[in-house]
C-alpha cells in the first residue's frame, strides 16, 4: 500500500492509496484511537475511484506530537491538509473521523462531495455552552495511539450548535442538496443536533456512497 507523506505544520501525516484508481477519490477517516484500514472496507466496496485514508496526527504512521494538544480544529487541519493533496473527495468518517468529516464538509464545502457520518469510537456529550479542557501530565506519551489524543478528544467541548453550523454551511455552499449522510445508529448530542438541519440526511453508508459518486 503506497503511503503519502504529507506536512501539517510539523506534523508528518500518512495518507494511505488503500486502493488505486481513476476518478474523483474517497477519503477515509477513522475513529478516535484506531488508524486507516489495510484494505477497503466492505462499506466502501463498490466505490469505483481511488480509496485514500488518513492517519490523524497521534495516530497510525503520522507523528506523535509531544505533549499533547489536541482539538477537532488539529484534526481538521490534517483532513484539511489531505484534501488540498487529493482535490475534490467525498468523504467516509467514523465516530470522531465523522465529526471532522462534518466539520470539512462545512468548511470545504466545494471541495467535499458528500460526508458520510458512520458509527465509530470518538467524540461524546458536548456542553450547553462553550467551556475548557483540564491539563493532565502522562508519562510514556510518546505511543501510538497517544494517550494525550485518547483523553483530550474523548469528548467535545464544543456546544451542540457549533457542529449544526457546519452541517449548515455545507447545505449553504456546496451545491448539493443533501452534502451529509448520518448512517450512525448511536447519536450523540452533536449528532442529534446535526440531524436538525435542512439538508442534512439519515441512510444506510453504502447507498449514500453510490448517490454521491454518481452526483
Amino acid at each position: 500500500m503506497t503511503i503519502h507523506h504529507l506536512t501539517h505544520n510539523k506534523i508528518r501525516l500518512a495518507l494511505h492509496e488503500v486502493r488505486p484508481g481513476s476518478g474523483r477519490p474517497l477519503l477515509l477517516l477513522h475513529g478516535l484511537g484506531e488508524q486507516s484500514p489495510a484494505s477497503v472496507p466492505d462499506v466502501a466496496a463498490a466505490w469505483p475511484g481511488p480509496v485514500m485514508a488518513l492517519d490523524f496526527t497521534g495516530h497510525g504512521a503520522s507523528t506523535v506530537p509531544a505533549g499533547g494538544g489536541y482539538s477537532a480544529e488539529i484534526l481538521l487541519g490534517d483532513a484539511d491538509v489531505a484534501l488540498a493533496h487529493l482535490g475534490e473527495a467525498t468523504v467516509l468518517g467514523r465516530g470522531l473521523g465523522g465529526y471532522i468529516a462534518l466539520l470539512l464538509a462545512g468548511a470545504r464545502a466545494t471541495q467535499v462531495r458528500g460526508a458520510v457520518i458512520c458509527d465509530g469510537p470518538g467524540l461524546w456529550g458536548g456542553p450547553s455552552g462553550p467551556t475548557s479542557t483540564s491539563f493532565v501530565t502522562l508519562e510514556d506519551a510518546r505511543t501510538c495511539p497517544d494517550p494525550y489524543a485518547l483523553l483530550e478528544l474523548s469528548r467535545d467541548l464544543r456546544p451542540r450548535d457549533y457542529a449544526a453550523l457546519f452541517a449548515r454551511l455545507a447545505v449553504e455552499n456546496s451545491g448539493m442538496e443533501e452534502p451529509i449522510t448520518v448512517a450512525s445508529v448511536v447519536r450523540p448530542p452533536w449528532l442529534e443536533a446535526v440531524l436538525d438541519e435542512m439538508g442534512v440526511t439519515v441512510g444506510d453508508a453504502a447507498q449514500a456512497l453510490a448517490t454521491y459518486c454518481a452526483g
